[in-house]
């Protein structure tokens, strides 16, 4: 372990951070001769250093936290995406919020206390895919009162960090409890009607796959199709591995869409997961920051009374 006297990077630049700057804010630079050891007693609690949080998740398939077990980033505590950092769904037509409602505030804060996250911490998130999972972790913390340049996604998530040769630990830290305070409500969010009007009069982006959007496949959902009147971004093609794409390929790629033009905007996918990939994509662009649906197409299909389009949107919806 490198000196711990030695100083800290600053807060975060952006929405993201490299492996190396990751492990720079873990074990901060002494004697660069010597080799990287984390210790992942003290790496979260230690004055400065990040609360890093391991999001691994799966859809369909073995539990993340599965994966989190056979080796993750020293310090790192693992989030399930069901049980902490969602609330239980609500189906059927008197239901609301989808299949990962937003968490009651109370329960997030206990959640992110028991992680070790204090009123003056910063958090660092990531997974093992195309970093939309880590996405929703950082959209919500943001809504949960925490600012820009204290929470980030680690650019490239899980594989980046084992390719960079990094530091990996099957042992499970024992964070001190925190005393972080959610305050609720600090980024923008859409319900049914309000991602209905962004639709018809803004841009509502569609971060499903093409073939879920253009309503050819629903393997999730009761219904097949989409928000009539959205466009399609799927999370997939923004950050390809979990490596994000530089600002200005983001910006171009989103401002074609027509996001950043004054207009109202919003995002939604299957259930408020994924979808969180346009919301981080356009703040790394420097763009503004886009609302989220956060009950997406499960809260809006659950009620048949409201419309579903099919086939390619205006623009050509992607594959």
């Amino acid at each position: 372990m490198s000196d711990p006297a030695s100083p800290l990077p600053g807060p975060f630049a952006g929405p993201l951070v490299d492996p190396a700057g990751l492990a720079a804010r873990l074990d901060p630079p002494g004697d660069p001769a010597a080799p990287v050891v984390i210790d992942t007693r003290h790496a979260a609690a230690a004055a400065g250093r990040p609360v890093v949080l391991d999001v691994r998740w799966n859809l369909v398939g073995p539990p993340g936290r599965r994966e989190y077990e056979a080796g993750h980033v020293p310090g790192a505590v693992h989030l399930d995406v069901d049980g902490d950092l969602a609330g239980p769904p609500r189906p059927g037509p008197g239901g609301t919020g989808g299949r990962h409602p937003l968490p009651e505030p109370g329960h997030l804060q206990e959640v992110l206390r028991g992680a070790g996250v204090g009123a003056g911490s910063s958090v660092v998130v990531y997974d093992a895919g195309d970093g939309s999972v880590a996405a929703r972790a950082w959209w919500l913390l943001r809504w949960a009162g925490f600012p820009a340049d204290r929470v980030a996604v680690l650019d490239g998530g899980w594989a980046a960090w084992t390719a960079a040769g990094l530091p990996v630990t099957t042992e499970e830290p024992r964070p001190e409890p925190g005393d972080v305070v959610v305050r609720p409500g600090a980024m923008p969010v859409l319900d049914a009607d309000g991602a209905a009007a962004v639709a018809a009069g803004g841009v509502l982006v569609d971060a499903r796959a093409g073939a879920r959007f253009r309503g050819e496949t629903e393997p999730v959902d009761p219904v097949a199709g989409r928000v009539p009147g959205a466009v399609n971004l799927p999370a997939t093609s923004v950050a390809a591995g979990g490596s994000w794409p530089a600002p200005e390929e983001l910006r171009a790629r989103l401002t074609a869409l027509g996001l950043g033009a004054g207009r109202p905007e919003g995002a939604y996918c299957g259930s408020g997961v994924t979808a969180a990939t346009v919301v981080l994509a356009a703040e790394h662009a420097g763009l503004p920051v886009v609302p989220l649906y956060v009950g997406s197409w499960s809260d809006w299909c659950a009620d048949p009374a409201r419309p579903v389009a099919t086939g390619p949107d205006h623009l050509g919806s992607p594959a």
